[in-house]
């Protein structure tokens, strides 16, 4: 329960306006629902959003707790980079689908993060961890999560802003032909396959990707850094695809290659090394790294010893 008094400052906003100020832990969305179903009483009584608070108004707020979600915990294997009561960030293996979604109602990162975490405040009044970003199924790396709806919308603003620094690796099947560059090319859906994306001539979203050499593979395979500084669908991969040197491994944007077989290459070798962001609570800047997954490093092994 909240108990807040109106200040003579504050007479004349709007109710929700007014709350979204004053509890910045709750999101907007909440706000507008706990007025809608009578959580909010100013004087005793519920008023609508858009009522202007007066001086001396006795607003009280109801916070109810949070409401379990339709999903059971499962414990689900990851490994835990960092962990405090706002946010935890894991390095997440291949092979995990990050939601719950059709094909995939069990096994996902979200029902492992519930069965790990004892301490979700909420997000959204669901009882559920607030997943930030998403690494695609077969991509492994560096992923945070946010423990509360404060710092979820704090690490989502930051996204937003381009304020988070996002390093990934790619093993590439081919050779660029500089040793290093930027991609900026709009990307949307495919127009002949509405389940990929493409780099389009209209429609599409700014998208810009920014690469380098860290070394050369035989077989004309190649390992890059890659800095993706926009976030759309697949973007890594489309973008290597366009260039000439998909993701090795990609069997939505890649090629077959028969030396897959033999380097053990099950799924698109890319992963999401580093991610940097300043903690919205402390405001401490923050730097996490996962060394690449061992399919890839045996990969890169299997090349090098090849010659």
């Amino acid at each position: 329960m909240h108990g807040l008094a109106v200040s003579p400052g504050d007479e004349g906003r709007r109710l929700d306006q007014y709350l979204a100020a004053v509890l910045p832990d709750l999101s907007r969305s909440l706000i507008s629902e706990f007025i809608r179903t009578g959580l909010v009483l100013v004087g005793n009584l519920p008023q609508k959003a858009a009522y202007r608070i007066k001086s001396g108004d006795a607003i009280a707020v109801t916070v109810p707790p949070p409401v379990p979600v339709n999903i059971a915990p499962e414990e689900v294997s990851f490994q835990v980079l960092f962990e405090d009561a706002d946010l935890i960030v894991i390095s997440k293996p291949p092979g995990l689908v990050v939601h719950p979604a059709c094909g995939h109602q069990s096994g996902t990162l979200v029902h492992g993060l519930l069965y790990y975490c004892d301490d979700l405040s909420g997000i959204n009044g669901e009882e559920r961890p607030g997943i930030v970003h998403r690494l695609d199924k077969d991509t492994s790396g560096v992923m945070v999560a946010a423990k509360n709806d404060k710092v979820h919308r704090a690490l989502v603003g930051l996204f937003k802003a381009r304020q988070v620094e996002k390093i990934y690796h790619a093993l590439v099947d081919g050779r660029p032909s500089a040793r290093q560059g930027q991609i900026d090319l709009p990307i949307g859906r495919h127009p002949a396959n509405r389940k990929k994306m493409a780099v389009v001539a209209q429609g599409g979203r700014e998208a810009v990707t920014f690469w380098e050499v860290v070394f050369d593979l035989p077989r004309a395979f190649t390992l890059l850094e890659v800095r993706p500084a926009t976030g759309r669908t697949h973007q890594i991969r489309v973008h290597m695809a366009h260039n000439g040197y998909p993701v090795a491994g990609d069997t939505v944007y890649g090629r077959k290659n028969p030396l897959y077989a033999d380097l053990q290459i099950v799924r698109q070798c890319l992963h999401a090394s580093t991610l940097g962001f300043v903690h919205p609570m402390t405001g401490r800047p923050m730097r996490f790294e996962a060394p690449l997954w061992p399919d890839m490093q045996k990969a890169i092994a299997l090349l090098q010893k090849v010659g």
